[in-house]
């Protein structure tokens, strides 16, 4: 397989928890919360695919209902950037790439990491909150595997972007189909069954790593 180039524009779309950044903002949340260990249990059951990850998603939010809103912003002011993402993002635009995250996650992080790195599009699942305290419910559509694909192909064909000049990157049963809709899908620093369907891995170095492959 070819890889795409740097040499025209290309679409990359990652993964945010544990693929852009080094944590899943959801355990640091529920740790903060009180209830961090058995929401941390569902969360590595839901990467390895064990587990539905739209049940587990309302089994893991659930937990959090009344937890105080101003623990968002202080996972938000924490958030450790993965090795290598800097670099990769503005080498992309430098060549004309666009840069989006498609996540299981939550908006108040994909947002806040949109705005500061200038990325394209930042799509993932939006946290009820009233008179600041959350809910424990998601709003909206559950963004899952499937709607992590539908996000990469949308943005594809907004942005004008050749099919062959796609590429997803992320580390759990979740990305799987959104790196099967990419021309090259790259395993980051992944779960087993995300490594053996993986068109390329990285696995000790950073996210800049990619840019091997882009030539």
């Amino acid at each position: 397989m070819n890889a795409p180039t740097l040499s025209i524009p290309g679409l990359l779309v990652m993964d945010m928890d544990s693929t852009t950044i080094k944590i899943e903002c959801i355990d640091e949340i529920a740790a903060l919360a009180g209830v961090g260990e058995e929401v941390a249990a569902v969360t590595e059951l839901a990467m390895l695919g064990e587990l539905d990850f739209s049940q587990s998603l309302h089994q893991r939010v659930a937990k959090l209902e009344h937890a105080p809103e101003n623990i968002l912003a202080q996972v938000a002011s924490n958030i450790p950037l993965m090795e290598g993402l800097e670099t990769l993002v503005s080498e992309l635009k430098k060549h004309h790439w666009r840069v989006a995250i498609a996540s299981g996650g939550f908006t108040y992080f994909a947002d806040h990491l949109k705005q500061m790195l200038s990325l394209d599009a930042a799509v993932a699942n939006v946290l009820e909150i009233k008179n600041n305290l959350l809910t424990g419910k998601v709003l909206g559509e559950v963004i899952d595997a499937k709607a992590k694909a539908n996000c990469l192909v949308q943005l594809k064909n907004e942005f004008n972007i050749a099919p062959t000049q796609t590429v997803a990157m992320g580390d759990g049963a979740n990305d799987l189909v959104m790196m099967a809709a990419a021309h090259l899908g790259v395993a980051f620093h992944a779960k087993p069954l995300v490594l053996a369907q993986a068109d390329a891995c990285i696995t000790t170095s950073g996210l800049d790593c990619l840019l091997h492959w882009l030539k």
